[in-house]
Parts: C-alpha cells; structure tokens; sequence
C-alpha cells in the first residue's frame, strides 16, 4: 500500500540578515538573481553592471559599456549571456565570460527602465520611458526591433516574459498582457501608475505595484481582483514587488527602509523587515529557496530563514 505524503513543511520566509555587499557603484538600481539563483547582478548610476556570488560574498566581474546608470539586468537561461538598460537609451547584450558587449541597441527615445530575456535568450524584450516595448532580435544582425508594441499611453516602468506572453506595467494605470500565440492584447486598468508587475510562479496570476501604496493581485485570464495588500509606502519611486518562491506570500519594497511580505491568500501582513534607512531601491527572491536580495543606496544585503546554516558553520 501507498504511504501519504508527508505534509510540506510550512513555507519560511528570509527574515535573517546573512551577508552585505558593498558594491561601490554608486547607488545600486537593481539587483537580480540568475536563473539558477546562484548568482546576482547589480546595476550601478556608476554605469557600471557587476555579477556576484552573493552567497559567497564575492564580486566575479564588472561589465563596463553604458553611457549612464544602469537601470535593469538579466541573465539567460545558460548563463552565457546577460543583457541590461540603462538612462542613455541603449539595451546591452554582453557575454558573460569575456565582458565584452556583443551587441547594443539602439532605438528607444528615453531611458530604459527594464529589459528581460524571452525562455530561450533569442530575444530581449525592453520597456522605456517613451511609452514602448520592444522586442530585439539576439541573433541577427538587424539594428532595429523585430517588434514594437505601443499601446501604452505613458512610460513603461516594468516587463516580465513567459513562453507565450509579455506581461507589461506603464505609468498610465494599465497592466497589458500580449499573448503571443493568440495575437491578443489583455489590458486591466488599476488607476494608479505602476513600478512593477510579475507573474505568480503557477502562471495564473499577474501581481501588479502602484504608486497608491498598494500591490494587486490579478487573475490572468480574466482580470478579477483576487487581492489588495498596503501597508507599505510607495508613493514616488519605481519599487519593486516579488512572489515567494512558492507562492505562498506576495512583497514589496518600500519608501520607509523597509520590506514587507503579505500571506497571498488571506492578505493579512506576515513579515517586515528593517533594511535601512533610504528606500529599498529593489527587490529579488530565489527561484527555488526562501532567500530575498535587497538594495539599498549603495549596498546589497541577502536574507535568509531563520533556520539557514551558512556554510562552515556548525550546526547548533
């Protein structure tokens, strides 16, 4: 006969201070997690892009080539390549081994707040300040966008990309989602201008900040509200919101030093946790482990469980 299944141990959340890096680039705008999660990349208003072992501690390579502060980075599914945006309008394709730039491109009319690879890095997908979202094509030698999707009406502060779909948040109110096998647009109107969106980790649910100190919680397919969560202060920096890498709690960064997690389902406050005194510039959660990277002016700071042994340590 079959045995149950154990019962999943209750999902933690990072509340531990284990490590902090001094980044020397200035003000750090971003901070992201690999794929894998064992690396990290932040972005400097030094023009500089730096790739970390964060567990470690250790800075691995600075990738020098923007005109201005850099604004977003990502890195492709194989690690081979990484592509950031910055305020001098340009999205940089790099390899990563060699830091050299493999491609720039050119086109937006103002700065670019955010860029991501699509699953397979044949294509970068970036959001600017001149209302667009435009789709580069990695391999060719082409100078111009295979794509550009101008719907929004105002900046766009925020893209995440499936399989299948662009999910985009604009500073007009709307959070668009393209649906690239069906060729559809989907565009649910919140009101307030956005800073961030994300899909949930099930793909059901696309989880959207604003700049009304409130996150959102929307279904995909049909735009139903299915959660509000305030408490923090987001009132005029473009911050950042996360899932945890179960979906089990929703975050945010705040204007007040602080970030905050919510229960998804019942939306009441689980966790805050003091990062600094400046705003919490941006946020990154672990694909696959209770670990939060936040940034703040210029230093990036990796939490951890309560129960985290750091390695070498002895288990008490």
């Amino acid at each position: 006969m079959a045995f149950p299944r154990p019962r999943p141990a209750r999902p933690e959340l990072p509340r531990r201070r284990v490590r902090t890096l001094e980044c020397g680039q200035g003000a750090v705008r971003a901070v992201r997690f690999n794929v894998d999660g064992n690396y990290c990349l932040t972005c400097g208003s030094d023009k500089t892009l730096k790739l970390w072992n964060p567990h470690k501690g250790t800075a691995l390579r600075t990738y020098q080539g923007h005109g201005y502060e850099v604004l977003d980075a990502t890195g492709s599914f194989d690690n081979s390549q990484l592509c950031s945006c910055g305020a001098d309008k340009t999205v940089v394709l790099w390899d990563v081994a060699t830091g050299q730039v493999v491609r720039k491109y050119r086109g937006h009319a103002g700065k670019v707040n955010c860029v991501q690879f699509n699953e397979e890095a044949t294509i970068i997908v970036s959001g600017s300040i001149d209302s667009t979202v435009r789709c580069w094509d990695c391999r060719s030698r082409r100078p111009d966008p295979v794509q550009v999707l101008d719907e929004a009406k105002d900046g766009v502060s925020s893209v995440k990309v499936s399989d299948h779909e662009i999910l985009s948040g604009s500073v007009d109110g709307r959070v668009r989602r393209y649906d690239l096998r069906a060729g559809q647009l989907y565009s649910d109107y919140v009101g307030s201008p956005i800073t961030s969106v994300c899909f949930s980790k099930d793909g059901q649910c696309a989880l959207a900040a604003s700049l009304d100190s409130t996150l959102r919680l929307l279904d995909k397919e049909t735009g139903e509200l299915l959660g509000e969560y305030t408490g923090h202060r987001s009132t005029a920096y473009r911050l950042d919101c996360v899932l945890s890498e179960q979906d089990t709690h929703v975050g945010s960064a705040s204007e007040d030093g602080n970030v905050y997690f919510w229960d998804l389902v019942e939306g009441s406050l689980a966790l805050s946790l003091a990062v600094g005194r400046g705003v919490v510039q941006s946020l990154s959660f672990h694909p696959t482990l209770p670990c939060l990277l936040t940034a703040t002016e210029g230093h990036v700071q990796l939490w951890r469980e309560d129960t985290f042994q750091p390695e070498g340590d002895a288990a008490t």
